[in-house]
């Protein structure tokens, strides 16, 4: 089924060719034909709203493809991102297995294709599916490893130079070696990479000035290109 936002849903899990290897994918055959019958596909723009921080949960989506991030924001107005989910991931599982609010605010950075389950539903379904289970058990032990690793960045990196350079070191690990350098497709603005390693947007913008100067890295609108990979860590290492 084509869709406006130029996506091709696909509605049986089974025949599907986005299938990857995490939560929903990876699950018996007979646990993803019982899975279609209480799964609603659909496709999201960009800027789509899925749920907000403190909402009643209602279920969990399924990142088929495209992206979304997660945020949190202060009671002063500051937002802070706190993940940036890949197609394959799973979103609102704590709030939905735990029955308390959302903890975070998910919204697609793309346009995207995600499955819905009901929060009833989804319950028995893990019930009576033991593989569903242990694979939403270490959905959420990733979740948590995921958060003690953004803690212990932010809380030991000295300088917002030293966690944008640990930011773009971590986005390298998955990038294209090219003999320019490492290149990655960066769909963020300055002022969501602010929002990644808690500071503003200026000082992003500033420091990634800095970087091209330096020819440590450069981003020219989607794409970031890092030039000297050890000159950024030893950035971190100081």
């Amino acid at each position: 089924m084509s869709t406006p936002h130029g996506l091709q849903v696909t509605e049986i899990c089974v025949i599907c060719k986005l299938r990857h290897n995490s939560f929903f994918c990876d699950l018996s055959r007979q646990s993803i034909e019982d899975l279609d019958r209480i799964k609603y596909a659909s496709a999201f723009p960009s800027g789509a709203v899925l749920f907000v921080e403190g909402q009643t949960p209602r279920g969990v989506y399924v990142i088929c493809s495209g992206r979304a991030k997660l945020t949190t924001t202060s009671r002063e107005g500051k937002t802070l991102i706190l993940r940036i989910a890949q197609a394959g991931e799973i979103l609102g599982l704590h709030g939905t297995v735990s029955g308390r609010p959302y903890e975070l605010t998910a919204e697609t950075l793309q346009p995207c294709q995600l499955d819905f389950v009901k929060r009833e539903d989804f319950l028995k379904f893990l019930q009576s599916h033991a593989d569903a289970c242990l694979h939403a058990a270490q959905h959420l032990s990733h979740d948590c490893q995921g958060a003690y690793e953004m803690i212990r960045s932010l809380g030991l990196s000295h300088s917002v130079t030293e966690k944008l350079a640990r930011l773009l070191l971590e986005w390298a690990s998955g990038g294209e070696e090219t003999k320019e350098g490492i290149r990655i497709k960066v769909a963020l603005t300055h002022e969501e990479i602010a929002q990644l390693i808690g500071t503003s947007r200026e000082t992003v913008t500033r420091v990634l000035g800095e970087f091209r100067e330096k020819e440590f890295a450069q981003l020219r609108g989607s794409t970031l290109l890092i030039r000297n990979k050890a000159a950024l860590e030893r950035l971190i290492a100081t």
